[in-house]
């Protein structure tokens, strides 16, 4: 497992930003008042309706990143090209928080934060065709 290293670090470093979020997402919430549960109403021109999204698209992401990642290992996909993908998500991940946070026209539906979503399910779908590949060799 040692060959997975850099991926292994990738995926703990995901997790820790989820419950980062999470963090962030609940003291947003009970500093301003509101209840836990979904932020209401839903406008993307509200910081804490961003925090609550931000975090739930991370929450939706996490899952479908993450078992490939660990059947990839199990699988023996070389470990370079499961790192870079691993990094590559991160970076797109972290990029969308950073955009979706910052608000304005870039964190609308539609725009930089949907390119970026996007992106993120597609390093997603190649990671789950690389680690189908190795399964079935």
């Amino acid at each position: 497992m040692a060959a997975y290293s850099l991926s292994i670090v990738g995926v703990l470093f995901l997790c820790l930003l989820l419950i980062g979020l999470a963090v962030f997402s609940g003291a947003s919430k009970g500093r301003s008042g509101a209840l836990s549960g979904p932020v209401l109403p839903a406008d993307e021109d509200n910081l804490l309706y961003r925090i609550d999204r931000v975090h739930m698209n991370a929450v939706e992401a996490l899952t479908p990143f993450v078992v490939p990642s660990v059947l990839a290992m199990l699988m023996g996909v070389r470990p370079a090209t499961l790192a870079t993908l691993v990094w590559i998500y991160i970076a797109i991940r972290l990029t969308h928080v950073a955009v979706y946070l910052r608000g304005g026209n870039a964190a609308k539906g539609g725009s930089i934060r949907t390119v970026l979503y996007v992106s993120g399910a597609l390093v997603t779908i190649i990671l789950i065709a690389v680690t189908t590949v190795a399964a079935i060799h």
